[in-house]
């Protein structure tokens, strides 16, 4: 059977799509290779023709997860702009659905065991994202702030067992990031 040209291309981001959703969703540690070419409907010998090593594999994730984050994130952003981010960030839906949210919650402690290439990829991804962030908020100390703010509200809000508490820290996590942005900087 003859595959199209794209069919390669179309193959590695179907195995990118399925293998990000499953890492945040369970950790990418926790599935290995047949498992992952299995959720796409092909075999594990399948995969070497895509990527050279899982580590390869967990690599292109970050760099797709982070590069998404940015261009939803980038570009001309205004204070209204932010806090509608913020407000889609720091959610019940972001928190109940890990798959379809940010990697850095879900994949940030696996990022930070992973090699010094992988954590680099991160740190240039995350810097970029800071950095806009800078940009709209006049502060390179407060875009960091509100960017570490962010990631560990939802990380805390999954970790916890009962929605109101996890609304709780959401909602007080947002106020908290709105007072310091409205503040005036000097």
């Amino acid at each position: 059977m003859r595959y199209s040209a794209n069919h390669k291309l179309e193959t590695r981001e179907r195995l990118l799509q399925s293998s990000a959703v499953s890492a945040k969703q369970s950790g990418f540690s926790t599935v290995g290779v047949d498992g992952l070419m299995k959720a796409i409907g092909l075999s594990g010998g399948a995969f070497y023709s895509h990527f050279s090593s899982k580590d390869e594999l967990f690599a292109a994730i970050v760099e797709r997860e982070l590069g998404q984050s940015l261009c939803r994130l980038e570009g001309d952003q205004d204070l209204q702009k932010l806090d509608r981010c913020l407000r889609q960030y720091l959610s019940m839906a972001h928190v109940e659905s890990a798959q379809n949210g940010c990697a850095l919650p879900a994949l940030g402690a696996e990022i930070a065991r992973s090699d010094d290439s992988v954590r680099q990829l991160a740190q240039d991804w995350i810097c970029r994202l800071q950095q806009n962030w800078a940009l709209t908020l006049g502060s390179e100390s407060l875009a960091w702030a509100v960017l570490s703010q962010c990631v560990g509200a939802l990380v805390v809000a999954r970790m916890l067992a009962t929605p109101d508490v996890q609304r709780t820290v959401l909602k007080s996590s947002y106020d908290e990031i709105r007072k310091q942005i409205a503040e005036p900087r000097a």
